[in-house]
């Protein structure tokens, strides 16, 4: 940023020489200073280009008003160009402003100026002035300067010309109406609750004043005109009813011509002056009331504040005609151009809608835009430039917004039909053996991301800031938690059927040993399980090898390939050792070990043999064996974690090693033992029996008895016919019965037959002895029913027999 502080100088060369002098006379120079410097030093404190000095500060302090507190004033100047107000301010205040050359009647004053008036603490302001040729049309800087003006002085010159008064543009009133109502917007309500109800003046100084019009009637007509342009302002919320005077006291002087009455021209300077200098003056204008109450060493940290709120207020930038009727029309090319857009975007939103993922959908877009900009460039480009600008990209931020929709579409699209395309691939991938699993998922990720990524940059349109990295993350995403389920599924499928493998290689190996039934039983049944499972779980690492399973998993996945093969064996001994089989093998057992001896020979009994030592050891030796899985060799116990989650793979419920350990239970055992001990009962009576049979044995004199005492009866049979012929049958009936094994049968069939004589029998004596059934009375009821009662009961219940009184009956 430039900044131009420059020396006092003598200015342009004033066009009467009288002038000149005279001026030298009032306002000699001032050549000390602070650090050497003069103190009419000047410095720009807004250039042209609308930015705020940053030298403000140092300047303040070089001119000696660092320190002064709040004794120090500001005065600024407004009005139109080449109207003599820098010619005024050097005149009134000794100032150095550059002024005008008469000759070429162009802008001398560029922004706003600052300077310190001499002999005076007062810092004087001199802005650019209104409706100059150089800006045109362009009256930002105007309302701008004028604003800052009128926000940060105590006193502010309005500079005008006699003839301008009563005019609306000339005398800048609706350039005051603009300031008057911003300034209210931005500072109208802090200043209004301020207890000193700070206020500025408004000082107009009407030149070139020839006195046909009295002053009297020209601060008539500009009071009305203030007032008129204050009561139309669009006050903001809780200043409806605020009046001018509340912000702003009104003051008007006049001034001779300079050039005709050059004399007294500079005696009214002098009695102007004279307001600001002396303040036994009644029309003295430094009152207490103007001033800002800011320490004159933050000053210019105030005027800045000022300055950026100013430049970012909005209401101060009203456009030109020229500028109206470019946004007028560019308004009108913009729609028409969004429509023609429209228009042909309208045939793809329904299939993007629908999750078809359009061919080509890119180039369409872009052709879509070129042609709606095409369009509005080709007339738009006419208008105001700054205008068409803003509209043109107004237009492409709309047509931008339009397409947004259908870019996030496609993606959607894009990403739905990668991940579809992926898992089918992954699935066909993984049908079949030899498949290498990792490598599937790992080539069918690389080509749909390949082919999310083409049809995304071919969607993606150069001038946007559009993106599809975020889809494509959720797209990665999406693709891992589809692989890390078919893995789980593949795991879950190879864990299954290594574990049948496990199940079919055991199962004959351990059917053996439980048959056997040997006391180191349990221990090759556990040397087979614990075989069988090495080879499973390295079967199971050759092929997690491929599955890309992280250590993590590879432990989770062997832990529940052991519980599984544990709960196999369980289940075989579970199927082994059912109640039936399990007593089968009881008795198959007892027999062996108590009808034969360990030789394998059937034992003769003798009185002298030990029954009850054998028969306790042959029924009591298998029931503590099966009753646990206890090997002998401690080497070949196996173990679980009771708390084993495959939760990832199963729905089982919670898992318990120790107690898989127990076959059968103590009442189990209990159960068993009386089941059983009924048949080794019967075996150690039969064991008793023949020793017995063994010792008392019938001696051979007793059959020669019997035949001699029955002969006669035998003789009496034999020579019967009938008694003979009946002996035969009986013979031969038993005979039969024998050969064909039908006594069994037959005492089953006498059984039964006898039971059903005893039960009829039992029936038919019951009946005989039974009480006789009393006989029933009815009575008649009033609704043509009968009830029924018995006359037991009615002798019983006496409470109950006085519902029915005797006339009823």
């Amino acid at each position: 940023m430039a900044l131009n502080a420059q020396p006092a100088t003598n200015g342009h060369a004033d066009s009467l020489a009288s002038s000149s002098s005279l001026s030298a006379d009032i306002n000699p120079p001032v050549t000390n200073g602070v650090n050497g410097q003069s103190l009419t030093t000047r410095v720009q404190v807004v250039n042209e280009d609308k930015e705020f000095s940053k030298d403000l500060g140092d300047h303040i302090e070089r001119w000696g008003l660092h320190n002064a507190g709040f004794g120090y004033d500001v005065v600024a100047v407004f009005g139109s160009q080449s109207t003599g107000k820098s010619t005024l301010l050097n005149r009134l205040f000794g100032t150095t402003f550059d002024v005008m050359d008469e000759s070429n009647r162009q802008q001398t004053t560029k922004g706003i100026w600052m300077c310190r008036a001499q002999n005076m603490n007062v810092m004087v302001m001199d802005v650019e002035g209104t409706d100059g040729r150089e800006r045109g049309e362009d009256q930002d800087f105007e309302r701008k300067s004028a604003l800052f003006s009128l926000a940060s002085s105590e006193v502010l010159l309005v500079n005008l010309w006699e003839h301008q008064v009563g005019l609306y543009q000339g005398a800048n009133m609706g350039l005051l109406k603009t300031v008057f109502e911003v300034n209210l917007g931005l500072f109208g309500k802090r200043r209004l609750d301020e207890a000193t109800r700070q206020r500025t003046l408004l000082l107009f100084v009407i030149r070139d004043h020839v006195g046909s019009t009295p002053l009297a009637n020209l601060q008539k007509t500009l009071t009305l005109d203030l007032t008129k342009i204050w009561n139309g302002l669009s006050k903001p919320e809780g200043l409806e009813d605020c009046q001018l005077t509340d912000y702003f006291d009104l003051a008007f002087t006049t001034l001779s011509h300079k050039v005709l009455v050059p004399e007294k021209f500079e005696t009214d300077v002098q009695s102007l002056r004279k307001r600001f200098t002396d303040r036994d003056d009644p029309n003295f204008v430094f009152k207490p009331a103007y001033h800002k109450r800011i320490p004159a060493d933050g000053v210019a940290h105030y005027m800045e504040s000022i300055w950026e709120q100013v430049q970012s207020n909005k209401d101060l930038d009203l456009p030109t005609q020229q500028e109206l009727l470019a946004q007028f029309r560019c308004d009108e090319l913009a729609t028409l151009a969004l429509e023609m857009f429209n228009t042909q975007a309208k045939s793809v939103r329904k299939p993007v809608e629908a999750g078809q993922v359009v061919e080509g959908l890119g180039g369409m877009m872009q052709s879509w835009k070129n042609e709606s900009m095409a369009r509005f460039d080709r007339d738009a480009s006419r208008y105001h430039p700054g205008v068409y600008a803003r509209k043109r990209a107004d237009l492409v931020a709309q047509i931008n917004s339009g397409l947004g929709p259908l870019f996030l579409g496609q993606l959607k699209n894009l990403h739905k039909f990668a991940l579809s395309s992926f898992k089918k691939e992954v699935l066909a991938g993984i049908k079949g053996d030899g498949y290498d699993f990792g490598e599937v998922v790992l080539g069918a990720t690389a080509r749909n991301e390949g082919l999310f990524r083409e049809g995304a940059t071919e969607v993606l349109l150069p001038d946007t800031d559009w993106s599809y990295e975020e889809e494509l993350q959720q797209l990665s995403h999406d693709i891992s938690l589809i692989a890390d389920q078919c893995r789980a599924d593949e795991t879950k499928k190879m864990v299954s059927n290594i574990e049948r493998t496990i199940k079919k290689q055991m199962s004959e190996s351990i059917e053996h040993s439980l048959n056997q039934a040997t006391p180191d039983m349990w221990d090759n049944v556990l040397r087979t399980f614990k075989e069988t499972l090495a080879k499973a779980e390295a079967t199971y690492l050759g092929k997690a090898t491929s599955f890309n399973c992280t250590e993590e998993e590879n432990t989770t996945s062997l832990a529940i390939l052991r519980k599984r093969a544990w709960q196999a064996l369980r289940a075989k001994v579970d199927e082994q050792l059912t109640d039936l089989t399990f007593l089968a093998k009881l008795k198959s057992r007892f027999e062996e070990k108590f009808r034969y001896d360990k030789e394998g020979v059937p034992r003769v009994w003798k009185p002298d043999d030990d029954v009850d030592s054998v028969f306790r050891a042959a029924r009591d030796e298998l029931i503590p064996l099966f009753s646990k899985i206890q090997p002998k060799d401690r080497s070949l116990e196996f173990s679980l974690p009771s708390d084993s989650d495959d939760s990832t793979l199963t729905d089982e419920g919670e898992f318990d090693f120790e107690a898989t350990l127990v076959v059968f239970t103590e009442a189990k055992q209990a159960d068993l033992s009386t089941r059983f001990r009924r048949d080794a009962d019967a075996y150690y009576v039969e064991a008793k029996r023949s020793m017995v049979s063994s010792i008392a044995q019938i001696p051979t004199w007793i059959y020669g008895v019997m035949v001699v005492l029955g002969w006669n009866e035998a003789m009496a049979v034999i020579r019967n016919p009938i008694y003979f012929l009946l002996l035969l049958m009986g013979l031969a009936g038993f005979y039969i019965v024998v050969q064909l094994n039908l006594s069994g049968p037959l005492y089953n069939v006498a059984k039964s037959v006898g039971n059903e004589v005893h039960r009829q029998a039992s029936q038919r004596i019951r009946e005989q002895f039974a009480e006789p059934p009393q006989p029933q009375l009815t009575r008649p009821m009033t609704n043509g029913t009968s009830d029924e009662y018995e006359p037991r009961r009615r002798q019983t219940d006496d409470s109950r027999s006085s519902l029915y009184p005797e006339k009823e009956l």
